[in-house]
């Protein structure tokens, strides 16, 4: 597993040379969703940050499951402290001890994944973070992950964080979609109440982290392309902007410690067809693309993602982005390093 952890950790030594890390000496931060892509980065920060910094903090790692090996190595660290269950149980929610910093990261950020449970879906972004905020502790830090889906149904991108898509609950992702607007409401709320809670509507992140059999499209096509050819379902005429994960997590670390507002754009610049985007990845690893003759119904998949990105920039300084032949880079060394194929 060494190597694994080896190329997740270098991604976060940059992005914890990036970021003021004052705030969370001595909190308690508790982070739901940890065995995740996004979860894990934000443990491997916090693993980092213990180790080679040595600040000193509690980490609450909150998941579903046992931790997978190269998860375990990541949380080898001084102060960490495990609970697995299941976050849409009140009994589970009601056993987590109270924290200073709350990361609300749990809930399945692959369409096949979410559509496969809606009430849970529904349910972990809801219930959930109602029970979460329960945990936090006075004048404590509360950060929910939204996403980019808020958006679906305009057609003016770059999108807006004071804009809001135009889809109804009949929606075919309308238990993703609603689930994540309620969840910013009741963020919302607790801030009238003078809670530090913001939300953060994440799109397309990708990068190592992943585990075997990821659906996101991104991670796929590779997975498809390490097996010796990229199939697609449609002609992948839709445009999407990918943020490389250590973007993400950096921009995220800055709005959970510092930002000022409640909502925020995560996202990234590098504009890509979804066939342009296999055409890349099936180039970069000599295999064919194969487009079918007939189109297959993408469950309401939006036509365009990309975010204005205004925000962030102006409040963080940021303006620098992984390039996406970069990322593609080190996602492939890792996802050829997750199923054991050498370089």
């Amino acid at each position: 597993m060494h190597k694994l952890v080896d190329i997740i950790m270098g991604d976060v030594e940059k992005i914890c040379n990036k970021v003021s890390f004052d705030g969370i000496i001595g909190k308690t931060i508790l982070i739901t969703g940890a065995s995740g892509l996004i979860g894990g980065y934000f443990i491997a920060c916090l693993k980092f940050l213990s180790q080679m910094r040595n600040i000193r903090f509690t980490t609450i790692a909150v998941m579903q499951n046992e931790p997978i090996p190269y998860l375990k190595e990541l949380l080898d660290f001084d102060n960490v402290n495990i609970y697995l269950g299941d976050l849409t149980s009140a009994d589970f929610i009601g056993k987590l001890p109270e924290a200073n910093i709350i990361i609300h990261a749990a809930g399945y950020g692959q369409p096949g994944r979410f559509l496969q449970d809606q009430i849970k879906t529904l349910k972990l972004n809801t219930f959930s973070t109602f029970m979460l905020f329960d945990k936090l502790a006075e004048n404590g830090k509360f950060l929910f992950f939204s996403t980019s889906e808020l958006y679906s149904g305009l057609s003016n991108p770059p999108f807006k964080e004071h804009e809001i898509g135009t889809t109804n609950t009949a929606h075919s992702r309308s238990c993703y979609i609603e689930a994540k607007r309620c969840g910013e409401a009741i963020c919302n709320a607790y801030r009238i109440k003078g809670v530090n809670a913001k939300s953060v509507r994440l799109a397309l992140a990708y990068g190592p982290g992943t585990r075997p059999g990821d659906m996101r499209v991104l991670n796929s096509f590779i997975e498809k392309a390490l097996n010796g050819q990229i199939t697609l379902l449609d002609q992948g005429q839709a445009k999407r902007t990918y943020c490389y994960i250590s973007d993400a997590i950096e921009i995220m670390w800055n709005v959970l410690l510092f930002g000022k507002d409640s909502i925020y754009n995560v996202g990234g610049n590098s504009r890509i067809t979804i066939g342009e985007l296999a055409h890349k990845i099936g180039s970069y690893l000599n295999v064919p693309v194969i487009f079918p003759a007939d189109i297959q119904d993408m469950a309401g998949a939006p036509d365009d993602v990309y975010l204005d990105m205004t925000k962030v920039q102006q409040e963080f300084g940021k303006n620098k982005y992984v390039s996406l032949d970069e990322g593609l880079a080190n996602t492939i060394e890792w996802q050829k390093a997750l199923y054991g194929i050498s370089s």
